[in-house]
This record gives C-alpha cells, sequence and structure tokens, in this order.
C-alpha cells in the first residue's frame, strides 16, 4: 500500500504525501453510497411497519434512490467539466449528507421518498466521477493499482452493508442507518474541498437537451428493467421501455449535433475503450444476475435460511477484495486485457458450476464455487477499468468514468430483470445461472478481441497530458 503514496521523478497526479487525504476523500463518498444500496434493503419491513405503509409502497425507498443515481450518472460526469471535478465531488456528498439527515428525520414515507431521491443526486456526483478522480490523484504508472484500490472499496461496502445494517437495527431504530452518514458526510466533504485536484473548469457551454434526454433514457431503463424483475404489467413496462428507446434515438441525434455533447460519441472511436465498456457490461450482467439467482436456489431449492443466505454470499465479496487490489498492481505490470481475460474465465467457470448445483449439494459445495466466482470478477474489474481509463484522453477521463458508472448499473439492472423473466415463465433457477455465464462467453469475447499488446504503451502515453491546472483560488 505504500507504493501508492510514493512519488518518483516524472510523476503526473498529485505529489506522494498529498495523495493521502484526496484518496481518503473518495474512499469515503464511495462508501457512503455503496454502503447505503445494501444496508437500507434489510430495513424495509421495520420501516413499512414504523411509517403504516405496504410492502409494495416501502420498496421504493430503495428503488427511487437506484433510479434518480442511475439517470444522472452521465449528466453529473459531463457537468464535472463545467464545474470542476473536485467542486462537483464535494458537492455531491455533502448533499448526500444533508438528505440522509432528512431521511433519518422524516415523518412519513412521501417525505423519506423526497429525501432519498436527493441522496440519489449526491450518489450519481459522487459514483459518476470517482475513478477519473483516481487518474488525476495517481501517477499513470501506479493507475492499475488505484483502480485496485477503488474495486476494495466498492466490494468492501457491498459486503459490510448487510451486515452493518443487521448489527444497527440490533440495536437501534431504522432512523439511525442513515443517521450514521452524517459524521462521515461532514468529514468526507471537507476532505474532498480540501484535498481533490483544483482544476480549471470549461466555461462555455452544456447539453441540456442531451441531458434531459439522458435521463429520460436511463430513468426509463431502469424501471423497465426493475418492473421486469418484479412482475410489473406488461403495459407499464412496454411503456418505461418504449420512453427509454425514444430517449436514447433523441440522444444520440443531439449528440451528433451538439457543439459540447454530454457523451462524446468520439469516445467509442477507440477499440479498446469500446470493447472494455462491451466486457464490463456484460459481466456485469452476469453478476448481477447470479446474486438475485442464488438467493432463490440457496432458499427455495436448498433450504437455507435468509440468514444463512447472507452469509452464503460472502465469498463473493470478500475474495474481490483480495484479489482486486492484486490484479490492480498486476495491471500496471503486465497486458491488463490478459489478465482481465483471465479473471473472465474464472468467472465463466464459477458460474456453470454453480449452475450445476443441485439441491442436495452442501455448504462446501456451494461456498468454493461463489468464491471461485469472486476471484475471477476481482480479477477481471480493475484491469478492465484501467484500460478503460486509460484508453480516452486526460480531459475526457471524467466522461468516460461516467459511462463507467452507467455500464455498471445498467449491467446489473438487467442481469436482474433476466432473473424475473426468467422465474416468470417458469424456468429453473439453474437455467437462469447459464444464461449468466452466457453473458460471461460474450464479455470474454469482447475482452480477448483487445489483447495484443501492439501500441498499447504509445496510446496511454499520448492520452495521459492532464487537465490544464487552475488559477482559481478556492
Amino acid at each position: 500500500m505504500s507504493r501508492l503514496f510514493a512519488t518518483q521523478p516524472g510523476d503526473d497526479g498529485l505529489p506522494g504525501p498529498e495523495r493521502r487525504l484526496a484518496v481518503l476523500a473518495l474512499i469515503l463518498g464511495t462508501l457512503m453510497a455503496v454502503v447505503d444500496t445494501t444496508m437500507v434493503n434489510i430495513a424495509l419491513p421495520s420501516m413499512a411497519a414504523d411509517l403504516g405503509v405496504s410492502a409494495s409502497r416501502i420498496v421504493w425507498v430503495t428503488n427511487l434512490f437506484q433510479v434518480v443515481c442511475a439517470a444522472f450518472l452521465l449528466v453529473f460526469a459531463a457537468l464535472s467539466e463545467l464545474v470542476s471535478r473536485r467542486r462537483l465531488y464535494a458537492t455531491g456528498v455533502a448533499l448526500f449528507t444533508l438528505a440522509s439527515l432528512g431521511s433519518a428525520l422524516a415523518p412519513n414515507l412521501e417525505i423519506l421518498l423526497f429525501f432519498r431521491a436527493l441522496q440519489g443526486l449526491g450518489a450519481a456526483a459522487t459514483l459518476s466521477i470517482g475513478p477519473s478522480l483516481y487518474r488525476s490523484i495517481f501517477p499513470s504508472r501506479l493507475l492499475g493499482s488505484a483502480l485496485g484500490l477503488s474495486a476494495l472499496v466498492v466490494a468492501g461496502g457491498y459486503a459490510a452493508g448487510p451486515t452493518l445494517g443487521g448489527l444497527v437495527l440490533s440495536v437501534a431504530s431504522w432512523p439511525w442507518l442513515f443517521a450514521l452518514h452524517v459524521p462521515l458526510g461532514v468529514c468526507a466533504s471537507w476532505l474532498a474541498w480540501r484535498a481533490l485536484p483544483r482544476e480549471a473548469g470549461r466555461r462555455d457551454g452544456f447539453d441540456w437537451r442531451g441531458a434531459l434526454c439522458s435521463i429520460a433514457m436511463l430513468a426509463g431503463l431502469f424501471l423497465g428493467l426493475d418492473g421486469i424483475g418484479h412482475g410489473a404489467p406488461t403495459w407499464q413496462v412496454l411503456a418505461w421501455l418504449g420512453l427509454s428507446l425514444l430517449s436514447a434515438v433523441l440522444f444520440l441525434q443531439r449528440q451528433q449535433r451538439a457543439r459540447h455533447p454530454l457523451l462524446p460519441l468520439s469516445l467509442f472511436g477507440e477499440r479498446r475503450f469500446t470493447l472494455a465498456v462491451s466486457a464490463s457490461g456484460l459481466a456485469f450482467v452476469g453478476q448481477g444476475l447470479a446474486f438475485v439467482a442464488l438467493s432463490f436456489l440457496y432458499q427455495q431449492e436448498m433450504g437455507f435460511t435468509p440468514l444463512e443466505t447472507a452469509w452464503m454470499f460472502t465469498p463473493w465479496p470478500l475474495a474481490i477484495m483480495v484479489v482486486g487490489p492484486l490484479a490492480g498492481r498486476l495491471a500496471d505490470r503486465v497486458n491488463p486485457s490478459l489478465l482481465a481475460s483471465t479473471g473472465l474465465v474464472l468467472l465463466l467457470l464459477g458460474l456453470a458450476a454453480l449452475a450445476g448445483l443441485d439441491a442436495e449439494a452442501g455448504v462446501m459445495d456451494s461456498l468454493w464455487r461463489t468464491a471461485l466466482c469472486g476471484f475471477g470478477f476481482g480479477l477481471f474489474q480493475p484491469p478492465n477499468n484501467r484500460e478503460m481509463m486509460a484508453s480516452v484522453p486526460h480531459a475526457r477521463s471524467a466522461r468516460a468514468s461516467g459511462v463507467m458508472s452507467t455500464t455498471r448499473t445498467v449491467g446489473q439492472s438487467l442481469g436482474v430483470a433476466l432473473v424475473g423473466a426468467f422465474l416468470a415463465a417458469g424456468a429453473p433457477v439453474q437455467m437462469t445461472l447459464w444464461v449468466g455465464a452466457g453473458a460471461c462467453v460474450l464479455s470474454l469475447a469482447a475482452s480477448l478481441g483487445r489483447v495484443s499488446p501492439a501500441g498499447r504503451a504509445q496510446r496511454e502515453a499520448r492520452h495521459a497530458q492532464p487537465l490544464r491546472a487552475s488559477s482559481d483560488p478556492d
């Protein structure tokens, strides 16, 4: 870990000592957003009872947060170039913190949902540009290691969320789940304002029409996929997906004409970036699908309790926490595409092994398969993220970061929707896991398409020029 904060001659990014506070700001901001996603889920029954609402209404405490967060990822990635990433990140953390306090004090569901939407906005601001900030903080030679640290933080947050939520609920009521964010958020916001790199924002133009189309496109897609996963009426699902498709067409047309497009389509002219995005989205389809399918497999077919099921998932994020930083460090030394492809092979083998489980399988039979998936995903994600971030010019790293976050969110949502669709059609759970394995096959094909090392170092050197320093004294 100490090598992340050591300075060598010629390093770009922040000087070694200044990296520590900047990284701490990113870790705290990311952890709050990620932990919230999994921590609040287990409190939904308690919230429904205390607020006197039905289960079908209380799920919007989770759904609204996710919809708003997903819808604004691309918007905030583009906005960061106008106002600077430092200002946007610090403001996002502050908004998330204030909204957490409002959620903790909410007297009814309507007010709680209002503050959850604000929390989603704050989370979108931080998650959309987090990876690009790692690129600005650390020198290019440590980019893989830095993104490995990011993978460790995200995996640790997802793993710790349910446990932390359970511990809090065992001694206090659900509002304390939100109140926990307040002191952490104050600290993270102050650190972000003080320690993140200063840079000049662009002084002209923002694609507001493109932003509106993007919000409608992603919100419609997320609500449509969520409807499939939760058995919503067909007309409702089709309406949301139709809105998403129409908005996507308008969005693409707008991006071709806009002076400052929300998402420069030229990003996808870089083959490595396009293949890395494709591999990432398909891998997250497999992971999102597996997480939901295994819940049904463990409880309905193998007879585990919900608490036992939660423990059965633990090897997956724990393996990512162990392997992710190592994979990121290796990606700075060897071909990251080859590392990512190797990880996908392990993930594919793990999903195929899980699909072969039967109702009589023992605990250890399940755990090693789940751990294999986690090792594979941990080996895949940091090198693949490094490819995404290093394959575009430094000045466009915020946009690449927004694409990365959006791809992850849409991929996981599509995986969940596929499970709901297959189970609604009466398919066995094992079949859905085979579908996840199929998504990994496609992801592996995309990843192998950019394994060739020819010209990689030269392209990364060409894209490594940082944004010009700001003379703004703030």
